[in-house]
């Protein structure tokens, strides 16, 4: 069970994100990437993201052997390059030991330039931070205007919770199965840990692509960040990109049907789809009507207008393979730099045994 202790003053500082922050949202993504949870749904997503990470983004791996991070990579920041200044800007003492907590046990010597980072090398803080660069470019920026969306919604959904039903009730409907009783916030873990904000408070960031238990950061003197799965439960994709696979679908089910569940990123009107897809909406109702029966839609009324949604299986059926590229990351997953989701109330990127040097201070 994790426990959450609030204080009187800890339900005044509950405060929502009011943007998502890339940096915890790339962590997610990555331990996504690197998990196999939910491979139905997201094993084709993972496959391409795999691929498609270019050269420049392989030192990530080197940063969580065996799936451990090092928590100064755990910042939250309202663009990226508010994110990758923090973590520049992470003490010394903890950047020095985190890197010996997560390679502590490793018998494998640590690559030279994580060496070097821990010696405070500027080359190597530049391999960092474009690492971090080229990972958003590749598996966030496709789909960042869908995640401030995303956000949006789920920043109003938040604030009318709160607003008719009070705090305890928004922060139980976050987690499933959490409840909020003598002023403790507490739900389901692998691990018993009890977590005290002392007046600290805590910020709500939701992530949308991580389907996983709460991620916490717990940081001496800053608020508890909550980063919590939400969202539609699926991979983001960028829409409207042709491919090959959409040729093949297209030859399949029809140029409008295929192009109809790619507008279908989120919810809409028949009116809407009529006008993306340059149709008339009797035609756009029909089509709609065809894939509600193939159980790829669903459709439901709102007012006098009707709204239609992919079901997952419309989903799997349009995300597909998209990107191809260098291997690199592909090869690191195989031989296990990067492994499993997280321990609970740990860093974005996880937890697991790994050693800096033979002989090398552990940290504490």
């Amino acid at each position: 069970m994790l426990r959450i202790h609030f204080t009187a003053a800890d339900f005044t500082e509950v405060r929502f994100a009011p943007r998502p922050a890339p940096l915890p949202a790339l962590n997610a993504a990555l331990m996504m990437m690197t998990g196999r949870a939910d491979e139905l749904l997201f094993g084709r997503w993972r496959r391409r993201l795999l691929r498609s990470l270019p050269a420049a983004a392989e030192p990530l791996a080197d940063l969580v052997p065996m799936g451990r991070a090092p928590l100064f990579l755990d910042v939250v920041g309202e663009t990226l390059e508010e994110g990758l200044d923090l973590v520049a800007a992470a003490p010394p003492e903890l950047v020095r030991a985190e890197l010996e907590r997560v390679y502590a046990g490793r018998r494998a010597p640590s690559p030279p330039w994580i060496r070097d980072l821990h010696r405070g090398d500027a080359d190597a803080w530049r391999i960092l931070r474009g690492a971090q660069r080229a990972a958003f470019e590749t598996a966030l920026a496709p789909v960042w205007p869908l995640v401030r969306d995303l956000h949006r919604a789920e920043f109003t959904r938040h604030a009318l919770t709160v607003a008719e039903h009070g705090v305890g009730a928004a922060l139980s409907a976050l987690v499933p199965g959490s409840r909020l009783r003598g002023g403790v916030w507490e739900w389901a873990a692998p691990e018993e840990r009890e977590i005290r904000l002392d007046g600290r408070g805590v910020v709500l960031l939701p992530t949308f692509h991580w389907t996983g238990h709460p991620l916490l950061q717990d940081l001496p003197g800053r608020p508890v960040v909550v980063t919590y799965a939400a969202g539609p439960g699926l991979p983001l994709t960028p829409d409207g990109v042709p491919g090959e696979r959409d040729e093949a679908l297209a030859s399949v089910m029809g140029r409008t049907r295929v192009a109809l569940l790619l507008a279908l990123s989120e919810p809409r009107t028949t009116t809407d789809l009529a006008r993306r897809l340059s149709v008339g909406n009797a035609t756009a109702s029909a089509h709609a009507s065809a894939l509600r029966a193939a159980g790829l839609i669903t459709t439901t009324r709102a007012g006098k207008s009707v709204l239609h949604a992919r079901t997952p299986l419309g989903t799997l059926l349009v995300v597909g393979d998209r990107s191809a590229g260098r291997d690199g990351w592909a090869r690191s997953h195989r031989a296990g730099a990067l492994t499993g989701p997280p321990g609970p109330g740990t860093g974005h990127l996880g937890q697991g045994p790994g050693a800096l040097e033979p002989g090398t201070r552990r940290a504490p």
